[in-house]
């Protein structure tokens, strides 16, 4: 089973689930986003937010594909180009940070890291890019079909509450302990490897 992820662009945009090639909850503030909405073009609001902010400000999303099928994906922005970020009761996002806005795994693909795999490709470009942290709105309900990452989900990769709420607490991954996670882990798996290596397949014969 092959695993590819790669950076959201117009050409694989379409790649991204119906529901979320439609949705335009983040990229629009709310009365621009029902107006899309009730005149039946949000996809191509979806595309000009696209378009504008790869060249702007560059890479702003990934598709994790296993075996060449679209399996999640991840959009992430810094809250300028995120209309709807200033909205919550525990914004603003930090002017260090860059707002992970919504992800989603097709549900026969769940359960197998490919979140983490997101999440991880993320924090690698960032890094690239001087970006010190990522922060994102979790939901504390984690109702299913929304448009917002599940708090929990969030806290099990890794990032912290930095602003409590009942519903919409505001939470950050430092992107140094992203990556040395990445690397302890990657130490953790060469040793379980080398432990599970038979000695003798290592004595000369």
């Amino acid at each position: 089973m092959s695993r590819r992820l790669v950076n959201i662009t117009l050409d694989n945009l379409d790649d991204l689930p119906h529901r979320c090639r439609r949705c335009v909850f983040w990229e629009l503030d709310p009365v621009s986003g029902d107006r899309a909405v009730g005149a039946g073009d949000p996809d191509l609001e979806k595309e000009a937010w696209i378009s504008s902010t790869l060249l702007e400000w560059g890479s702003c999303g990934k598709i994790v594909y296993v075996d060449d099928v679209p399996a999640g994906f991840v959009l992430y922005a810094p809250p300028l180009y995120v209309p709807r970020s200033v909205a919550f009761p525990t914004s603003p996002v930090s002017a260090d940070a860059v707002l992970l806005m919504t992800g989603h795994i097709v549900p026969e693909f769940a359960g197998g890291g490919l979140g983490r795999m997101l999440v991880q490709g993320v924090a690698k470009d960032l890094t690239r890019r001087a970006v010190k942290a990522i922060e994102a709105f979790g939901d504390l309900k984690g109702e299913e079909g929304g448009c917002m990452v599940p708090a929990d989900y969030l806290l099990s990769v890794g990032f912290k509450t930095v602003r409590p709420h009942h519903r919409y607490p505001r939470l950050r991954l430092e992107l140094k302990s992203a990556l040395s996670w990445r690397e302890d882990v990657e130490v953790a798996l060469e040793r379980l490897l080398g432990s599970m290596t038979p000695e003798g397949a290592l004595r000369p014969v």
